[in-house]
């Protein structure tokens, strides 16, 4: 037992010596800045809660630049004990105060955000030295700056959803995960787009001064009649933002990803689907030929019903089990395109139509939905 906690002991002590960070102070400072490498530097006090907070991914940043220790540094220093006088002679009033030292010592605030990405965008901008962290996938919702706001925002062609936010903004990063996620449901959807932008990078201030946004995030949504935008004030999880693109969209979209089941289905055809799975043979032709009629009112949403239809022709409970069947297995597969998984979603939708005695309820549903 002694023996394992020794062990212990010294993977500890290893552990904490393996920091990539660079400990100064005012009798190590000039042997490291100014002598040919840049590096960022955090002012830190040891009795800060920020600093605290921030401390593992300023230690992430470090290792994420440790294969490049010959052109880079990344320290800090307690400039509130042994670095006292390097945090007065260079301006440092709050903590952490962050820094940034040219390879001749020149200094610059550093102004950028405090997470990962932040740090390592600035730091590569700086140097040409690419991190070793991976990059995320980027996120599936669109992301605008003051070049193509206009020209996506105000398309009177699309419904855009708009969050202005800051990468500093606590409540922008706690809503970003939700956000995504509604921007990957929404992801095939071409006139209805989940959008954000960076209200508070100067280059957008024209875009921030136009909307008046003030605090973040601020979410507005410009409908096609309503360029000037209109605040969201609703919730702030997936289920919130899908049920308000929905209804102001028109969209048919499931939080849990692909479409609803409603999708697809035309309330008139459905009362049709219904009568032509249970009629006699005899009376399919009658059914059909008021199917076409209704078909010529209706458009492109009549196709698959006419061709479920026209395949039922001499079969019914054979082609409608064996073909949902199909329908069923692709869609639980998810390996196609979210395109094509929207399609054949739709199709098992209007399947089941046939089988399915539509209630009244669902009818207006179903209409009032066609309507929008």
């Amino acid at each position: 037992m002694q023996l394992s906690f020794s062990l212990l002991f010294v993977a500890l002590v290893a552990s904490v010596r393996a920091s990539n960070v660079l400990e100064l102070d005012s009798s190590s400072w000039d042997s490291v800045v100014g002598k040919g490498k840049p590096g960022l530097v955090e002012f830190f006090a040891p009795w800060c809660g920020h600093c605290k907070n921030l401390a593992p991914t300023y230690e992430q940043v470090a290792d994420a630049y440790s294969h490049a220790k010959d052109k880079i540094f990344v320290a800090k220093v307690d400039a509130d004990g042994a670095g006292k006088e390097l945090g007065h002679k260079y301006g440092v009033t709050g903590f952490p105060t962050l820094k940034w030292f040219s390879a001749d010592g020149s200094v610059e605030p550093y102004d950028a955000g405090r997470d990962l990405d932040s740090f390592t965008n600035f730091i590569t901008s700086k140097t040409n030295v690419k991190s070793t962290i991976k990059p995320p996938p980027p996120p599936a919702y669109k992301i605008l700056d003051y070049t193509d706001f206009d020209q996506v925002v105000l398309d009177t062609d699309k419904d855009v959803l708009v969050t202005f936010t800051a990468p500093w903004c606590g409540h922008c990063k706690s809503m970003k995960p939700a956000y995504e996620k509604v921007g990957t449901i929404f992801e095939t959807e071409g006139n209805c787009i989940v959008a954000n932008i960076d209200a508070d990078d100067k280059k957008n201030e024209v875009i921030k001064s136009r909307y008046g946004v003030s605090s973040f995030p601020t979410i507005k949504f410009f409908p096609k009649d309503n360029k000037d935008g209109e605040a969201y004030e609703g919730g702030r999880s997936e289920a919130d933002f899908v049920k308000f693109l929905n209804e102001k969209c028109g969209t048919q979209r499931s939080v849990n990803g692909g479409l609803l089941d409603t999708a697809g289905r035309v309330a008139d055809f459905d009362v049709l689907a219904n009568k032509f799975f249970v009629a006699s043979a005899d009376a399919r032709n009658s059914i059909y030929s008021e199917a076409l009629s209704l078909a010529s009112t209706v458009g492109d949403a009549s196709k698959h019903y006419l061709r479920v239809m026209e395949k039922m022709a001499n079969g019914t409970e054979a082609y409608y089990e064996k073909e949902s069947k199909r329908l069923e297995s692709i869609l639980k597969k998810r390996s196609l395109s979210p395109a094509k998984l929207d399609e054949i979603k739709i199709k098992s939708n209007i399947l089941r139509s046939f089988a399915e005695k539509p209630s009244e309820e669902d009818s207006n549903v179903r209409r009032a939905t066609a309507e929008l």
